[in-house]
């Protein structure tokens, strides 16, 4: 879900949206809670996302709010790496700025609700070798957990395993007037209450070689 985070609206100068603000990450983006984060080549503007995971539990299609909570087993940790030139000045909609190799870090853990008693009220911390630039709450998400399932349901089927991330706080270097964006050797400590921790090194992708389909090489 993008722009769902009040602070983050605020600090990228964009409305927040009367509808949830719906984009897709493929499953080819997943990567585990400590593996390398792999920077695109000549990528310069490759941002951090601190969200908190919604894991499906059963399937949920057309559902209402009052009902919505019942389809969620748990809770993770997810971070939407964004590479913001493809997202914002590439043309189209969002999701090539969010589908690169290992954009979505996520666990360690799936926590059950009944371990999670209110996930509209849980701290959320992210930092870059050791310093903050993401400290939240929860609480400020402008559309709540049982509005986006029930939003996202009309559109489409969600079945057990689904994850919906649900938008991230101010602090992105996007928002940023220093616009630290990622760089590789650094590494990331991204962290919410009751969800554990996840540690991500920066590295660079390596180019992929061209194939010459013609000479069959």
């Amino acid at each position: 879900m993008g722009l769902n985070y009040r602070s983050h609206a605020n600090e990228a100068q964009m409305t927040l949206p009367d509808e949830p603000l719906l984009f897709l990450k493929p499953a080819s983006a997943i990567s585990g809670p400590n593996d390398p984060l792999l920077l695109p080549p000549l990528s310069a503007t490759t941002d951090y996302e601190i969200e908190l995971g919604v894991v499906i539990g059963r399937t949920a299609y057309g559902v209402s709010t009052s009902e919505a909570m019942d389809h969620v087993a748990g809770y993770c940790i997810v971070n939407d790496i964004t590479e913001r030139t493809w997202q914002l000045h590439r043309g189209g909609t969002w999701d090539k700025g969010k589908a690169h190799d290992t954009f979505a870090p996520i666990g360690p853990w799936l926590v059950t609700t009944d371990e999670i008693p209110d996930p509209h009220r849980l701290a959320m911390h992210l930092c870059i070798d050791n310093e903050t630039r993401q400290q939240a709450s929860t609480n400020d998400m402008h559309h709540r957990i049982y509005q986006l399932i029930a939003y996202i349901s009309q559109f489409m089927t969600l079945h057990p395993g689904d994850i919906i991330t649900t938008g991230t706080p101010a602090g992105t270097a996007l928002g940023s007037h220093s616009k630290h964006y990622l760089k590789p050797g650094q590494t990331m400590t991204t962290t919410i209450e009751g969800l554990g921790t996840q540690h991500t090194p920066i590295t660079a992708a390596i180019r992929p070689v061209p194939v010459d389909v013609a000479a069959g090489s």
